[in-house]
């Protein structure tokens, strides 16, 4: 995915309620209560309560530009997305999660996916919802997010981001990625895209 703190990218301390193990296993790694708190972030799973609070967020020009969001993004589009969230979760190939700063209201969202041709690389990506930008918290979640996956044994943390995405690539120096020589051709909104690709030295 490819979301800006400017818009997106390419959507507590690893601790107690986070059994750490290998990332082929999924149910250990990603329990229905899965949660991350930590950098002043506390990501959550996204709840049936926060489908009008989502049409904010991420009904905005630049998510529609950078991400692969549905476009207008009604309470439908809501809905369906919070369904692949879960499934994406019981499937054991990622996590999407609600960024907040203390459990409560969303702000925006991060998500983590398997590379489906390298089993030890994972793919991050990033929105917040535009009332909540420039305060830092793509950073924050996306610190947080690399760090529990760098925890439980991915070694190669990814981002693929659209060269003219210029927030998003903020976003991506600011979090500790560098921006490797590699191009990845994806399909967006029915025409060809090519994205950079960032990782986590």
């Amino acid at each position: 995915m490819r979301i800006p703190d400017g818009a997106s990218c390419c959507f507590r301390e690893v601790g107690q309620d986070v059994v750490m193990s290998s990332p082929s296993q999924s149910e250990v790694l990603w329990p229905p209560d899965f949660r991350l708190v930590g950098n002043g972030i506390h990501l959550r799973q996204w709840a049936d309560e926060d489908l009008p609070g989502m049409v904010e967020l991420f009904d905005d020009p630049d998510v529609a530009r950078w991400t692969p969001l549905a476009s207008p993004f009604d309470l439908d589009a809501a809905r369906a997305y919070v369904v692949k969230a879960r499934a994406l979760r019981a499937g054991g190939q990622g996590v999407n999660l609600a960024v907040t700063v203390d459990g409560g209201e969303a702000l925006g969202g991060v998500v983590m996916f398997r590379n489906p041709e390298d089993g030890n690389a994972i793919e991050l990506g990033y929105v917040i919802g535009p009332r909540h930008r420039r305060r830092g918290l793509a950073v924050r979640a996306l610190r947080l997010l690399a760090g529990h996956a760098r925890a439980v044994g991915f070694e190669r943390i990814e981002l693929r981001i659209e060269p003219g995405n210029l927030p998003s690539t903020a976003v991506a120096r600011a979090a500790g990625f560098v921006l490797t020589e590699e191009r990845e051709e994806r399909e967006f909104k029915g025409a060809q895209t090519v994205l950079e690709t960032w990782v986590l030295p």
